[in-house]
C-alpha cells in the first residue's frame, strides 16, 4: 500500500495528515493544548504535516525542505548545519563484516555512532549493543550488554556487537502500514522520519532489536551536534518516530567508512562493496568461516560475523 492508497477503513495517511494540518492551522486552541506535552518548538508546522513521502519529493521540494530544516537547526542549536541527500551508487551493495575474535568489547563503536548520528543523549539512544557472552556459546538470551567498562577485554568472554543487519528480506519493511521504511538499491534500510507514524510495528518485527523509538523528545546539546547531515540518516529526529543504523549513509555513499569502523582499536570491523570481487569484505566472506545471526529466520542479513584472529 503506498502512502496515498486507502487503508481498510477507507482513510489514507494523506487524508489523516492533511486533515490534522487543517485543524492545527485553523484552531489555535488545539495547538496551544499540545504545548505542555510536546513543547512549543515541537508542534509540527502545516508544511511538515502535509509533506509528501520522500520518494515523491522533487528536487525543488527537497531544496525547500532542506533549507527549512537547516534554518530550524541553526535556530535551535546555534550551529549551522548542512543537510545532503547522497544517493545509492550504481553497482554497490554495502556489507559489514565483524571479527568477533578481535572485538574486545570496549564499546568505542557505540559512542562513535552516537556522536556521528546525532542520537539523543537524554534519554540516551544507542544503535549498537555489544553483547558479552561466555566462550563456547552464542546464546544472546543469556548475554548482557550493560556490563561496566572495566569488564571489557575479559578473556573468559567474547563480545558481539549487534546493530541493524540491513537484511535483504527485511521484516521491518513488510509490516510498516504507511511505507515509511524501505530498502534502497545499495541494501541500506532507511526511514522517512516525517512519514513515520510511530506505530512501532517495525520495532516488533525486527528480530535483532535494532530499531529505536523516541518515547520522549530527543535531547542533544549544541556541542554534541554533528552538523554534517544526511536527510535519510543523521538529521535530528522527533519524538514519536523510529530510528536506526543506516551504515552512516551520509558518509559511506561518499566513499568514507562508517564512524563505528574508524574508531575500532583492534580492526575488528570491515566494510565495503559486496558486489566488488576485489573488495576486502568479499575476500573475507570467500575465505573465512562466516556466521550469520539468526540465519534460520530467512532475513538474509548483510552483516556478517567471523571468528578469525
Amino acid at each position: 500500500m503506498s502512502g496515498d492508497q486507502k487503508d481498510c477503513r477507507g482513510i489514507s495517511r494523506r487524508d489523516f495528515v492533511t486533515g490534522a494540518a487543517v485543524t492545527l492551522a485553523s484552531v489555535g486552541a488545539g495547538a496551544a493544548a499540545l504545548t505542555p506535552l510536546m513543547g512549543a518548538e515541537e508542534i509540527p508546522t502545516v508544511d511538515e504535516f502535509i509533506q509528501k513521502h520522500y520518494r515523491r519529493l522533487t528536487p525543488a521540494d527537497k531544496k525547500k525542505i532542506f533549507a527549512r530544516l537547516e534554518r530550524e537547526i541553526e535556530k535551535r542549536y546555534g550551529k549551522k548545519a548542512t543537510i545532503r541527500d547522497p544517493k545509492p551508487i550504481d553497482g554497490v551493495e554495502f556489507a559489514y563484516v565483524l571479527n568477533i575474535g578481535r572485538c574486545i568489547g570496549c564499546r568505542r563503536c557505540v559512542y562513535a555512532c552516537m556522536k556521528e548520528n546525532n542520537q539523543s543523549r537524554d534519554p540516551q539512544i544507542q544503535y549498537i549493543r555489544v553483547m558479552k557472552l561466555k566462550k563456547g556459546s552464542v546464546d544472546l538470551e543469556t548475554s548482557i550488554h550493560d556490563y561496566p567498562p572495566e569488564e571489557a577485554a575479559d578473556p573468559s568472554y567474547f563480545y558481539m556487537p549487534v546493530q541493524c543487519q540491513q537484511c535483504r528480506n527485511p521484516p521491518c519493511v513488510k509490516v510498516c502500514p504507511v511505507k515509511a521504511t524501505w530498502k534502497e538499491k545499495d541494501g541500506i534500510i532507511v526511514i522517512d522520519y516525517n512519514w513515520c507514524i510511530g506505530c512501532r510495528y517495525c520495532e516488533a518485527a525486527c528480530p535483532y532489536h535494532a530499531r529505536r523509538f523516541n518515547w520522549a523528545k530527543p535531547r542533544l546539546s549544541s556541542e554534541d551536534l554533528n552538523p554534517d547531515m544526511g536527510y535519510l540518516s543523521n538529521r535530528p529526529r522527533y519524538m514519536g518516530v523510529m530510528e536506526k543504523c543506516t551504515f552512516c549513509l551520509h558518509r559511506t555513499r561518499e566513499g568514507r567508512y562508517p564512524a563505528c569502523l574508524e574508531v575500532c582499536p583492534t580492526g575488528a570491523r570491515k566494510f565495503g562493496n559486496l558486489r566488488d570481487p576485489d573488495s576486502e569484505v568479499r575476500k573475507i566472506l570467500e575465505n573465512e568461516r562466516v556466521y550469520v545471526l539468526k540465519q534460520d529466520l530467512g532475513t538474509l542479513p548483510k552483516f556478517y560475523y567471523v571468528f578469525a584472529k
